[in-house]
């Protein structure tokens, strides 16, 4: 079985910005008019005005920290937000806020140094967190409002690869993380095509002192039996690490110890 294992940024810089746009006025497109009190089960507590104002003020505050180019970690999150008076107009001041979005993004250089919580310390590092931050909660709101969600499979793919990077440096925020821990199990993440035919995989391996994904050489050497393997769609895939679809659903094909798998999703609430 001929597999890749992703890391790093595998995807040109401006793909990031030019999906942030697309995806930021879908998001706005899909708010707008719905009933601002409407529930996203996918967001417990939340509803559609809660949702739209945490995209709209996350976007502004990574847009601060890249024109800041931030070599450490802000002491606070507080950002101009300029948000309207009614709640009816939070999905267009989401959508105004694109052009300065796509301008930050524009002039600044994905390869400058700066803080990021994650893996990667560059400003590229933000373009993409921006990203799937943006497409998973336009997927939210989609399934609030009861449409269906269409996600790019190459741009799934990359999400798949970004969240599995990040996640060992989340318990910042997802403090069940730091108590991820195994004895040397591998858990297996494999996209498939169109036509059930196996595309990319993605190994994870629990350790004493926590977990990581696996580069591509050292998973290529790994044992060929993991614990536990989890086949899907790309989209799939990334909406299950994200905790909106159960591996239990039949989008997936699953193999293996359900209880190693039970252990993972147990602590990577994100």
């Amino acid at each position: 079985m001929d597999t890749t294992n992703r890391a790093g940024h595998p995807l040109p810089y401006d793909t990031y910005r030019q999906a942030i746009e697309r995806e930021t006025l879908h998001f706005a497109e899909v708010v707008q008019g719905a009933d601002p009190a409407t529930a996203v089960p996918s967001c417990p507590d939340w509803t559609l005005t809660e949702l739209t104002q945490h995209v709209g003020a996350l976007q502004r505050w990574f847009c601060t920290l890249l024109a800041q180019l931030v070599q450490e970690p802000p002491r606070s999150r507080d950002v101009e937000l300029g948000l309207p008076d009614r709640v009816e107009e939070y999905a267009a001041w989401v959508a105004a806020g694109v052009p300065a979005v796509a301008g930050v993004l524009r002039t600044t250089d994905p390869q400058a140094a700066m803080w990021a919580w994650g893996a990667d310390q560059h400003a590229r590092f933000w373009a993409r967190r921006m990203l799937f931050e943006t497409l998973v909660h336009r997927v939210d709101a989609e399934r609030a409002v009861g449409r269906e969600s269409d996600i790019d499979p190459v741009l799934a793919a990359d999400g798949v690869d970004e969240f599995l990077v990040n996640l060992p440096y989340a318990g910042l925020f997802a403090p069940a993380v730091k108590k991820l821990h195994g004895n040397g199990e591998t858990i297996a993440f494999q996209s498939v095509d169109a036509t059930g035919g196996i595309g990319e995989e993605w190994r994870v391996q629990l350790e004493p002192n926590g977990f990581r994904l696996l580069p591509g050489a050292e998973a290529d050497t790994a044992p060929s039996e993991a614990q536990a393997v989890v086949r899907g769609q790309a989209a799939d895939l990334l909406l299950l690490l994200y905790g909106r679809r159960s591996y239990q659903e039949t989008a997936f094909d699953v193999s293996g110890e359900a209880t190693a798998l039970d252990h993972w999703f147990t602590h990577t609430a994100f």
